[in-house]
């Protein structure tokens, strides 16, 4: 089982993410270092600040969002944590 995160980002969203990335980048890294995000990235067509993530567990994807400097600074408007069946695992 893994666990998908999903953000919807506010409107107007690009400045504001500019200004967090760095910080949201290193928060990142670091789940990715500790194998607890195991994927991360944005949809792209539209490019409208909708994003999803895959965890290991619901409690690395709620520990990550809860001090995501996205969300602590207003980046995103809403977020979803799902659990995930697998079907193709390496």
């Amino acid at each position: 089982m893994k666990y998908v995160m999903t953000y919807r980002a506010v409107e107007d969203f690009l400045p504001l993410a500019q200004e967090n990335y760095p910080a949201h980048s290193a928060r990142v890294e670091e789940f990715a270092r500790r194998g607890d995000l195991l994927m991360v990235g944005t949809f792209d067509e539209p490019m409208n600040g909708e994003a999803m993530g895959v965890f290991t567990t619901r409690e690395a994807a709620e520990e990550f969002i809860a001090g995501d400097p996205f969300l602590v600074n207003g980046v995103v408007a809403g977020w979803a944590v799902r659990p995930w069946n697998e079907v193709l695992q390496p």
